[in-house]
Protein backbone atom coordinates (compact mmCIF):
# COMPACT_ATOMS: atom_id res chain seq x y z
CA UNK A 1 0.00 0.00 0.00
CA UNK A 2 1.03 3.58 -0.57
CA UNK A 3 2.36 5.39 2.51
CA UNK A 4 4.71 8.22 1.56
CA UNK A 5 4.74 10.39 4.68
CA UNK A 6 5.58 9.85 8.34
CA UNK A 7 4.47 12.15 11.14
CA UNK A 8 6.73 11.99 14.20
CA UNK A 9 5.09 13.15 17.44
CA UNK A 10 7.03 13.22 20.68
CA UNK A 11 7.27 14.51 24.23
CA UNK A 12 10.88 14.35 25.42
CA UNK A 13 12.23 16.70 28.12
CA UNK A 14 15.65 14.98 28.25
CA UNK A 15 15.70 13.89 24.57
CA UNK A 16 15.75 10.11 25.11
CA UNK A 17 12.32 9.53 23.54
CA UNK A 18 13.21 11.95 20.76
CA UNK A 19 16.37 10.02 19.87
CA UNK A 20 14.58 6.67 19.76
CA UNK A 21 11.70 8.02 17.69
CA UNK A 22 14.02 9.73 15.22
CA UNK A 23 15.92 6.46 14.70
CA UNK A 24 12.69 4.58 14.00
CA UNK A 25 11.66 7.24 11.48
CA UNK A 26 15.05 7.00 9.76
CA UNK A 27 14.66 3.26 9.56
CA UNK A 28 11.40 3.54 7.62
CA UNK A 29 13.27 5.17 4.78
CA UNK A 30 10.45 7.67 4.33
CA UNK A 31 11.89 11.09 3.47
CA UNK A 32 8.72 13.16 3.78
CA UNK A 33 8.77 13.69 7.55
CA UNK A 34 6.54 16.01 9.58
CA UNK A 35 7.51 16.55 13.23
CA UNK A 36 5.35 17.71 16.12
CA UNK A 37 7.22 18.39 19.35
CA UNK A 38 4.84 18.40 22.31
CA UNK A 39 7.55 18.89 24.93
CA UNK A 40 6.86 22.59 25.43
CA UNK A 41 3.35 23.09 24.08
CA UNK A 42 0.19 21.43 22.82
CA UNK A 43 -0.81 21.09 19.18
CA UNK A 44 -3.98 20.38 17.22
CA UNK A 45 -3.20 17.85 14.49
CA UNK A 46 -5.40 15.75 12.20
CA UNK A 47 -3.47 12.87 10.65
CA UNK A 48 -4.40 11.84 7.08
CA UNK A 49 -5.20 8.17 6.48
CA UNK A 50 -2.20 7.59 4.20
CA UNK A 51 0.31 8.91 6.76
CA UNK A 52 2.30 6.74 9.15
CA UNK A 53 2.55 8.22 12.65
CA UNK A 54 5.24 7.47 15.21
CA UNK A 55 4.47 8.57 18.79
CA UNK A 56 7.30 8.43 21.36
CA UNK A 57 6.86 9.36 25.01
CA UNK A 58 8.68 8.77 28.33
CA UNK A 59 7.47 6.66 31.23
CA UNK A 60 7.22 8.28 34.67
CA UNK A 61 6.49 5.94 37.57
CA UNK A 62 5.26 3.14 35.33
CA UNK A 63 2.82 5.33 33.37
CA UNK A 64 3.01 7.61 30.37
CA UNK A 65 4.19 11.00 31.61
CA UNK A 66 0.92 12.75 32.57
CA UNK A 67 1.88 15.98 30.83
CA UNK A 68 2.58 14.01 27.64
CA UNK A 69 -0.88 12.44 27.78
CA UNK A 70 -2.39 15.87 28.31
CA UNK A 71 -0.62 17.33 25.29
CA UNK A 72 -1.48 14.39 23.06
CA UNK A 73 -5.20 15.18 23.39
CA UNK A 74 -5.12 17.37 20.29
CA UNK A 75 -3.85 14.57 18.03
CA UNK A 76 -6.56 12.86 16.00
CA UNK A 77 -6.74 10.38 13.12
CA UNK A 78 -9.24 8.53 10.95
CA UNK A 79 -7.89 5.02 10.86
CA UNK A 80 -4.30 5.91 9.94
CA UNK A 81 -1.49 3.58 11.12
CA UNK A 82 0.53 4.43 14.21
CA UNK A 83 3.63 3.09 15.93
CA UNK A 84 3.66 3.54 19.71
CA UNK A 85 6.93 3.86 21.63
CA UNK A 86 7.47 4.23 25.37
CA UNK A 87 10.90 4.93 26.83
CA UNK A 88 11.62 4.05 30.45
CA UNK A 89 14.56 4.37 32.83
CA UNK A 90 15.54 0.69 33.15
CA UNK A 91 13.16 -0.09 36.05
CA UNK A 92 9.79 -0.94 34.48
CA UNK A 93 7.27 0.55 32.08
CA UNK A 94 4.42 -1.39 33.73
CA UNK A 95 1.21 -0.55 31.80
CA UNK A 96 2.46 2.54 29.99
CA UNK A 97 2.35 0.97 26.52
CA UNK A 98 -1.17 -0.36 27.10
CA UNK A 99 -2.21 3.09 28.34
CA UNK A 100 -0.82 4.72 25.20
CA UNK A 101 -2.52 2.08 23.03
CA UNK A 102 -5.92 2.79 24.59
CA UNK A 103 -5.45 6.50 24.01
CA UNK A 104 -4.32 6.13 20.38
CA UNK A 105 -7.18 3.79 19.53
CA UNK A 106 -9.70 6.21 21.04
CA UNK A 107 -8.21 9.01 18.94
CA UNK A 108 -8.85 7.08 15.72
CA UNK A 109 -5.48 5.42 15.07
CA UNK A 110 -4.82 1.84 14.00
CA UNK A 111 -1.92 0.56 16.12
CA UNK A 112 0.30 -1.51 13.80
CA UNK A 113 3.44 -1.73 15.97
CA UNK A 114 4.71 -0.99 19.47
CA UNK A 115 8.02 -0.79 21.28
CA UNK A 116 9.56 -0.33 24.70
CA UNK A 117 13.04 1.19 24.80
CA UNK A 118 15.39 2.02 27.64
CA UNK A 119 16.64 5.57 28.11
CA UNK A 120 18.82 7.15 30.78
CA UNK A 121 16.67 7.77 33.83
CA UNK A 122 15.81 11.37 34.65
CA UNK A 123 17.31 10.88 38.12
CA UNK A 124 20.59 9.46 36.78
CA UNK A 125 23.77 11.25 37.86
CA UNK A 126 27.49 10.48 37.90
CA UNK A 127 27.14 9.39 41.54
CA UNK A 128 24.00 7.33 40.89
CA UNK A 129 24.00 6.17 37.27
CA UNK A 130 20.74 4.67 36.03
CA UNK A 131 20.99 3.36 32.46
CA UNK A 132 23.63 6.00 31.69
CA UNK A 133 24.11 6.89 28.04
CA UNK A 134 21.03 5.11 26.81
CA UNK A 135 19.74 5.03 24.21
CA UNK A 136 23.22 4.04 23.04
CA UNK A 137 24.43 3.11 19.55
CA UNK A 138 23.00 -0.41 19.85
CA UNK A 139 19.61 0.91 20.94
CA UNK A 140 19.46 3.34 18.04
CA UNK A 141 20.53 0.70 15.54
CA UNK A 142 17.79 -1.59 16.85
CA UNK A 143 15.32 1.30 16.52
CA UNK A 144 16.33 1.82 12.89
CA UNK A 145 15.93 -1.89 12.19
CA UNK A 146 12.49 -1.71 13.78
CA UNK A 147 11.64 1.16 11.44
CA UNK A 148 12.70 -0.91 8.44
CA UNK A 149 10.46 -3.78 9.58
CA UNK A 150 7.54 -1.39 9.89
CA UNK A 151 8.09 -0.22 6.31
CA UNK A 152 8.22 -3.85 5.14
CA UNK A 153 4.92 -4.58 6.91
CA UNK A 154 3.28 -1.58 5.26
CA UNK A 155 4.59 -2.45 1.80
CA UNK A 156 3.33 -6.02 2.15
CA UNK A 157 -0.25 -4.88 2.83
CA UNK A 158 -2.53 -4.57 -0.19
CA UNK A 159 -4.61 -1.86 1.44
CA UNK A 160 -5.37 -0.37 4.85
CA UNK A 161 -7.80 -3.17 5.63
CA UNK A 162 -4.97 -5.71 5.29
CA UNK A 163 -2.52 -3.66 7.36
CA UNK A 164 -3.24 -5.61 10.50
CA UNK A 165 -3.21 -4.09 13.99
CA UNK A 166 -1.25 -5.54 16.91
CA UNK A 167 -2.12 -6.25 20.52
CA UNK A 168 0.62 -4.44 22.41
CA UNK A 169 -0.30 -6.40 25.53
CA UNK A 170 1.41 -9.38 23.89
CA UNK A 171 4.82 -7.68 23.66
CA UNK A 172 7.60 -9.67 25.31
CA UNK A 173 8.61 -8.24 28.66
CA UNK A 174 12.31 -7.69 29.42
CA UNK A 175 13.96 -10.10 31.81
CA UNK A 176 13.74 -8.96 35.43
CA UNK A 177 15.78 -10.84 38.08
CA UNK A 178 13.70 -11.32 41.20
CA UNK A 179 16.24 -10.42 43.89
CA UNK A 180 17.03 -6.85 42.70
CA UNK A 181 13.32 -6.15 42.33
CA UNK A 182 12.59 -7.55 45.80
CA UNK A 183 15.42 -5.45 47.26
CA UNK A 184 14.07 -2.34 45.56
CA UNK A 185 10.51 -2.86 46.79
CA UNK A 186 11.69 -3.58 50.32
CA UNK A 187 13.82 -0.44 50.41
CA UNK A 188 11.00 1.69 48.97
CA UNK A 189 8.65 0.50 51.71
CA UNK A 190 11.30 1.23 54.34
CA UNK A 191 11.89 4.70 52.88
CA UNK A 192 8.21 5.57 52.91
CA UNK A 193 7.76 4.32 56.46
CA UNK A 194 10.72 6.38 57.62
CA UNK A 195 8.89 9.61 56.87
CA UNK A 196 11.95 11.12 55.20
CA UNK A 197 10.66 14.07 53.13
CA UNK A 198 11.24 13.77 49.41
CA UNK A 199 12.39 16.82 47.44
CA UNK A 200 9.57 18.40 45.48
CA UNK A 201 11.81 20.42 43.14
CA UNK A 202 15.48 20.56 42.16
CA UNK A 203 17.82 22.54 44.40
CA UNK A 204 19.66 25.56 43.01
CA UNK A 205 23.12 26.79 43.95
CA UNK A 206 22.68 30.54 43.62
CA UNK A 207 26.44 31.06 43.48
CA UNK A 208 26.72 28.88 40.38
CA UNK A 209 23.57 30.12 38.63
CA UNK A 210 24.34 32.70 35.92
CA UNK A 211 20.66 33.37 35.12
CA UNK A 212 21.29 32.37 31.52
CA UNK A 213 17.68 31.20 31.28
CA UNK A 214 18.38 27.82 29.68
CA UNK A 215 16.48 26.01 32.44
CA UNK A 216 13.44 28.23 31.94
CA UNK A 217 13.49 27.67 28.18
CA UNK A 218 13.68 23.89 28.50
CA UNK A 219 11.23 23.40 31.37
CA UNK A 220 8.25 21.62 29.77
CA UNK A 221 5.76 22.63 32.45
CA UNK A 222 6.68 26.29 32.83
CA UNK A 223 7.81 25.77 36.42
CA UNK A 224 10.84 28.07 35.99
CA UNK A 225 10.50 31.71 35.00
CA UNK A 226 13.08 33.69 33.07
CA UNK A 227 14.78 36.09 35.50
CA UNK A 228 13.80 33.97 38.50
CA UNK A 229 15.88 30.89 37.71
CA UNK A 230 16.77 30.14 41.32
CA UNK A 231 13.16 29.24 42.08
CA UNK A 232 10.93 26.43 40.84
CA UNK A 233 7.15 26.34 41.17
CA UNK A 234 6.55 23.06 43.00
CA UNK A 235 2.96 22.73 41.81
CA UNK A 236 4.12 22.74 38.19
CA UNK A 237 7.36 20.73 38.46
CA UNK A 238 7.08 17.24 36.91
CA UNK A 239 10.56 16.15 38.10
CA UNK A 240 11.75 15.44 34.57
CA UNK A 241 15.13 16.97 35.45
CA UNK A 242 15.47 18.68 32.08
CA UNK A 243 16.70 21.74 33.97
CA UNK A 244 19.29 19.69 35.85
CA UNK A 245 20.67 17.95 32.78
CA UNK A 246 20.58 21.11 30.68
CA UNK A 247 22.49 23.37 33.09
CA UNK A 248 26.06 23.84 31.85
CA UNK A 249 27.10 25.34 35.18
CA UNK A 250 25.83 22.47 37.36
CA UNK A 251 23.77 24.95 39.34
CA UNK A 252 20.77 22.61 39.58
CA UNK A 253 20.60 19.22 41.32
CA UNK A 254 17.79 16.87 42.23
CA UNK A 255 18.95 14.84 45.20
CA UNK A 256 16.26 12.23 45.70
CA UNK A 257 16.86 8.99 47.64
CA UNK A 258 15.15 7.14 44.79
CA UNK A 259 18.19 7.81 42.62
CA UNK A 260 20.45 5.62 44.77
CA UNK A 261 17.74 2.96 45.07
CA UNK A 262 17.31 2.73 41.32
CA UNK A 263 21.03 2.82 40.70
CA UNK A 264 21.74 0.05 43.21
CA UNK A 265 18.87 -2.25 42.31
CA UNK A 266 18.73 -1.98 38.53
CA UNK A 267 22.35 -2.25 37.44
CA UNK A 268 21.59 -4.92 34.87
CA UNK A 269 20.57 -3.25 31.64
CA UNK A 270 17.20 -4.26 30.22
CA UNK A 271 16.56 -5.08 26.58
CA UNK A 272 14.48 -3.10 24.13
CA UNK A 273 11.37 -4.93 22.91
CA UNK A 274 9.22 -4.58 19.79
CA UNK A 275 5.99 -6.02 18.44
CA UNK A 276 4.57 -5.73 14.93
Amino acid sequence: MDINEVHFIYFSPTRTSKQVGEAIVRGTGLTNVVTTNLTLHTAEVDIPENTLTVIAVPVYGGKVAPLAMERLQGIRASGSPVVLVVVYGNRAYEKALIELDAFASAQGFKVIAGATFVGEHSYSTEQNPIAPGRPDANDLQYAEEFGAKIRTKINAAVDMEHLYPVDVNRIQRPRQPFLPLFKFLRRVIKLRKSGVPLPRVPEVNAELCTHCGVCAVHCPSGAILKGDECNTVAEKCIKCCACVKGCSFKARTYDTPFASLLSDCFVRQKEDRIIL
